[in-house]
């Protein structure tokens, strides 16, 4: 097990790994993807109090789920790194800032529309929304606290420092809804804890979207983290190595012409 933990923190073994595992992301991603849009917008019968306007939590609840997720994830590896120093766990923190921020931002987004037919207004400082709004803010906050240093180690060390830190509100966006009177309500009507309450038809693409939404976000990470590695083992040789196999594989097909 440990030896399978060191060898994953090894930047050359992640992207040799991931160089097989995307083309299968990518396919099973695209297939939950279509079932889901196609299940949840044509399929999927009304709900008997909001009518076709509760489609929007499709997207609204995952993304939700995945922007909690996402800097919990960060939050490991920001640990990770400050106590081992895998270097990996740099890299993934890194690429999780600005990623885990859009999905944070597309909840917060999908939710305001999804408030206005609710609650007739696209906004209102709610506990949970407020909470969710300074999330968004965090993860811009780290990201722009990296790249204000000169040096990459500081930059990295900074911004674990601050991911750590902001650790603190999820439990506050998790349990906002039960500690104040909000709006919003405590549990999604497409969450695990209400599927019996509701028909097949509506709870199954809600499952499909869901697990869609973590593929697109699993390619995003590690799209960008394979970019991120290049980046910083451009000097050794496998890189380099790599480069140039690439640059003869792209001169074959006018070499034959």
């Amino acid at each position: 097990m440990w030896q399978w933990f060191y060898k994953l923190g090894s930047p050359k073994y992640f992207y040799d790994m991931t160089s097989g595992l995307l083309p299968w992301l990518y396919t099973i991603t695209f297939f939950l993807l279509i079932v889901g849009v196609v299940w949840g917008l044509m399929f999927a019968p009304p709900d008997y109090q909001m009518g076709d306007n509760y489609r929007i939590i499709y997207i609204h609840v995952p993304a939700a789920s995945l922007a909690l997720g996402a800097y919990a994830m960060m939050a490991a590896m920001a640990a990770m790194h400050l106590i081992w120093k895998i270097k990996m766990a740099d890299i993934v923190a890194k690429v999780i800032a600005p990623v885990g921020g859009m999905f944070c931002a597309v909840a917060l987004f999908t939710g305001s529309f999804w408030g206005k037919p609710t609650w007739g207004t696209y906004w209102i400082w709610d506990a949970r929304i407020t909470s969710t709004l300074i999330l968004l803010f965090i993860y811009m906050g780290v990201a722009a606290l990296r790249n204000a240093y000169d040096s990459t180690s500081a930059g990295a060390k900074a911004a674990a420092v601050l991911t750590l830190v902001g650790v603190v509100n999820l439990p506050i966006i998790r349990y906002s809804v039960d500690w104040w009177n909000t709006l919003h309500q405590s549990a999604s009507n497409l969450s695990l804890r209400a599927v019996g309450a509701n028909p097949p038809e509506i709870w199954i693409p809600a499952f499909f979207m869901g697990f869609a939404l973590l593929g697109l976000f699993l390619i995003a990470i590690i799209l960008r983290a394979r970019n991120e590695i290049l980046v910083r083992e451009k000097r050794t040789l496998w890189v380099q190595d790599l480069l140039q196999n690439e640059i003869e594989q792209s001169r074959e097909p006018s070499h034959h012409a």
